[in-house]
């Protein structure tokens, strides 16, 4: 069943037309990124290319930036986005080389694994953001607030967030006490108590943490 007001949160296929520089967007892949500023586990980026006969189903679905959906509703997605997409997959940078690289140049890491699976190189690039992605030889184009504007980079933040927040839930089990069930890494509250009497565990990325007091956090 379509939610209206869901579907009025993204603008219509025919209002996209700008959004893809001239190109079929058959021709673009919409690249995004999520766990950017997680304190646990990778960066997780996923690329999407869509046909433009794509377009009306899922912006009738409500898709729109991953941050805006219910998990129900990205669920619910991400079976849509596979199998409306010519083109779709996922790469990612682990905590270990964003500590050693930076959160930008791992973040850049991720989205360039997931492009190198795609089994064809697209001619257009959309990146969503306004920092060009550093390392992609072909056009390319950032779109400020892209995951609400173009669908491609809505599907491709959908189905990165949704890979992301089930790897950490595996993951969970591993390292309990943490809460990564609940938050998937981010820096709640809960989280960064279970820090505080815990310690970090391999997969935290100790680059965020040595931000804090180093004296807070056990081991660092």
């Amino acid at each position: 069943m379509v939610n209206p007001a869901a579907a009025a949160a993204v603008p219509p296929p025919s209002s996209d037309a700008a959004v893809w520089a001239g190109f079929d967007p058959a021709h673009c892949a919409g690249v995004d990124e999520v766990g950017r500023g997680c304190l646990f586990g990778p960066v997780m980026a996923g690329a999407v290319v869509l046909a433009a006969e794509a377009l009306a189903p899922l912006a009738a679905a409500g898709l729109t930036d991953s941050k805006k959906l219910s998990p129900r509703r990205r669920q619910a997605l991400v079976p849509l986005i596979r199998s409306l997409a010519l083109q779709w997959s996922l790469g990612q940078a682990s905590a270990a080389e964003i500590d050693r690289l930076g959160i930008r140049t791992a973040t850049e890491r991720a989205m360039l694994r997931a492009l190198q699976r795609l089994p064809s190189r697209p001619p257009l690039l959309l990146v969503d953001g306004n920092l060009p992605l550093r390392g992609w030889s072909g056009s390319q184009r950032t779109l400020v607030q892209g995951d609400s504007r173009c669908l491609a980079i809505a599907a491709a933040s959908v189905l990165a967030k949704e890979e992301r927040d089930a790897l950490i839930r595996r993951l969970a089990g591993r390292h309990p006490g943490y809460g990564l069930e609940r938050h998937v890494g981010y820096g709640t509250a809960e989280h960064r108590r279970a820090l505080a009497s815990l310690g970090p565990t391999p997969l935290h990325r100790h680059s965020f943490l040595t931000r804090r007091p180093a004296a807070s956090i056990p081991g660092l």
